[in-house]
């Protein structure tokens, strides 16, 4: 079982700036990809960014493509999503997830961290 926290959001101006934490109670943090998803009022959840269980590997929807960076320290069993440039249509509730495995999906989440940009 691993339990997931967010925090971080709030209300930004558009333009700005804001970096979103996942901290994880995982005992092996690092055998989990991660990832950021985000659902806007009436909207789908959709995907935003993942990293692999080492970091080495990220990857980005196409929507936050050089703004978001998502990052992860294994020692401290946290992801981060930084998040620059931020744009009026990336108002929504953010979540980040762990996936156990490849071809698992994503089977751990949290409760979600709101982010609202004003323009």
């Amino acid at each position: 079982q691993v339990q997931l926290v967010e925090s971080g959001g709030g209300l930004v101006q558009a333009g700005g700036s804001l970096r979103l934490s996942c901290a994880a109670s995982a005992r092996t943090f690092s055998a989990y990809r991660m990832g950021w998803f985000r659902q806007a009022p009436g909207k789908d959840r959709e995907f935003v960014a993942a990293i692999s269980g080492s970091g080495g590997f990220t990857y980005y929807a196409d929507s936050v493509k050089g703004r978001f960076t998502i990052s992860r320290d294994n020692a401290k069993n946290t992801v981060w999503l930084q998040m620059n440039s931020v744009k009026a249509e990336d108002t929504a509730v953010y979540s980040c997830a762990a996936q156990p495995g490849p071809g698992l999906g994503y089977e751990y989440w949290g409760q979600g961290t709101q982010v609202t940009v004003s323009s």
